[in-house]
């Protein structure tokens, strides 16, 4: 979903300015000259972000920013104001505005504030709807499972939640690291406090160390503002830092200082800044082997393994199968407005069968395309995508879930369906195995990314646009 924005200025030159540079990036923008137009079209239309003039006539930009605080507290209000007048920016601010752009606009400036203003709501409301979630302390409702293994991660969780230890979480991909790692900050002490999410392996290296600790306005090239690191955004709470073994090896330095020390320093800044941060760590990499091949520093190991909990594969657990299934198809069947209450014996039987090397992200994935497709009142076998489902021809079964041996029978076989199926099935284990980037997936197989592409489209394995570099 586009986020939606409404830009408020009398002048018709800044309003066309907003609007043409905010639908490049994406964003769905309507317009409004004056405040009380603005009014209006708040009553009737909900926005992620209002971006509204200072001065204006009737309404004015405060008193606009008053009204949107008291009726629409979700929405995101950044005010624009001339240069020169940054006192009354910075009272917009005291009362509830995001921030502030001052006219005459710069593009890379007027991007990153509003990026960032959106990405910061977006983090409040996911906290918000956490606590909802997961409500009373001890409560561990949004992992499923009942296995042995599942009831041990449990133990471990209700433990280290009640001691800022850090703890080491470790598995394969969609294994469920960071539901692990927000079971446990939202059920201890400090689960008022901030949970900061990185992606270590997503954040380009030259940019890694001031999205990790900040950066001062003006200490290189594009630093248009100052910037809140994610350690300071994470101050006195947790910052969960997925797929740390992507981190490199100059950043690890950083890291291991701010863990030891509890400070950090900005890019740019001449002073350290105190900081109280509970680390969570994921990977789904071999840390021990990387700390022997030298690409990850020992002593951050040890710092961040202080306790390891590891996410066991769905199939080491396949007794959750069926707990997993009906939870998902309840939770897509409500989202879609489907009445699809059951799965049938013999569907569940072929979910329970399958490797699912995409864990338990995968059987979501999986639920979510059935239930989309699926126009009766229950799940069968046929309404399980190829890769799961059962493949009949005359009297004979035949599950083609696997690419192994498949005999041929009297019936005969249709080859071009088997061959697309197992064509199909390496091209999702590659993807699973390269956590999602198509470029390095098409590489594993063997063929051109343009190819890969084709394919991606042709089984509808997702979006063929890749958004790895």
């Amino acid at each position: 979903m586009k986020p939606k924005i409404l830009v408020v200025d009398d002048e018709e030159s800044i309003r066309e300015f907003l609007n043409i540079m905010l639908k490049k990036e994406g964003y769905e923008i309507s317009l409004a000259e004056d405040g009380e137009q603005a009014k209006e079209l708040l009553k009737n239309k909900s926005f992620h972000m209002v971006i509204s003039d200072l001065q204006m006539p009737n309404v004015t930009g405060m008193e606009l920013l008053e009204h949107v605080k008291a009726n629409y507290p979700e929405t995101t209000f950044m005010m624009i104001t001339a240069f020169g007048s940054t006192e009354n920016a910075v009272e917009a601010m005291k009362l509830g505005a995001y921030d502030y752009l001052t006219k005459p606009f710069k593009i890379d400036e007027v991007r990153i504030l509003i990026n960032n203003a959106l990405k910061a709501k977006s983090l409040e409301r996911e906290n918000k709807q956490l606590k909802r979630e997961l409500g009373v302390s001890n409560s561990f409702q949004n992992i499923i499972g009942n296995s042995d293994a599942m009831h041990q991660i449990f133990h471990l969780i209700e433990r280290v939640s009640q001691s800022p230890t850090n703890v080491l979480v470790t598995g394969e991909s969609g294994t469920g690291k960071e539901v692990v790692a927000k079971a446990i900050h939202y059920n201890g002490p400090i689960k008022e406090k901030p949970f900061v999410t990185v992606n270590c392996g997503a954040i380009p290296e030259n940019l890694m160390e001031s999205e990790m600790f900040g950066h001062k306005k003006g200490s290189f090239t594009g630093a248009v503002a100052d910037k809140v690191g994610l350690f300071e955004a994470a101050d006195e709470g947790t910052l969960f830092l997925d797929e740390v073994g992507e981190l490199p090896l100059n950043i690890q330095v950083k890291l291991l200082r701010a863990i030891q020390e509890r400070i950090i320093r900005k890019v740019g800044a001449t002073e350290d800044q105190k900081v109280n941060v509970r680390i969570i760590a994921a990977t789904n990499r071999d840390l021990q082997s990387m700390v022997n091949e030298g690409s990850f520093r020992e002593d951050l190991f040890y710092r961040l393994n202080v306790i390891n909990i590891n996410t066991p594969a769905l199939r080491e657990r396949t007794d959750d199968i069926p707990l997993l299934a009906k939870h998902f198809l309840k939770k897509y069947s409500e989202r879609m407005g489907k009445g699809i209450g059951a799965i049938s014996d013999e569907a569940m039987e072929i979910l329970k069968s399958y490797n699912y090397p995409g864990n338990v992200r995968e059987l979501e994935n999986i639920i979510e395309r059935t239930v989309a497709l699926e126009a009766g009142g229950s799940i069968l076998p046929e309404s399980l995508p190829p890769l799961v489902s059962v493949s009949r021809k005359g009297a004979s079964e035949r599950r083609l879930a696997s690419a192994h041996e498949i005999e041929i029978t009297d019936d005969g076989v249709d080859l071009d369906k088997i061959l697309g199926q197992i064509e199909k099935e390496l091209i999702v284990k590659a993807i699973h195995h390269t956590d999602g980037v198509k470029k390095k997936a098409a590489k594993l197989l063997g063929i051109t990314f343009r190819s890969m592409r084709y394919r991606v489209d042709k089984y509808g394995l997702g979006s063929s646009e890749e958004d790895e570099d």
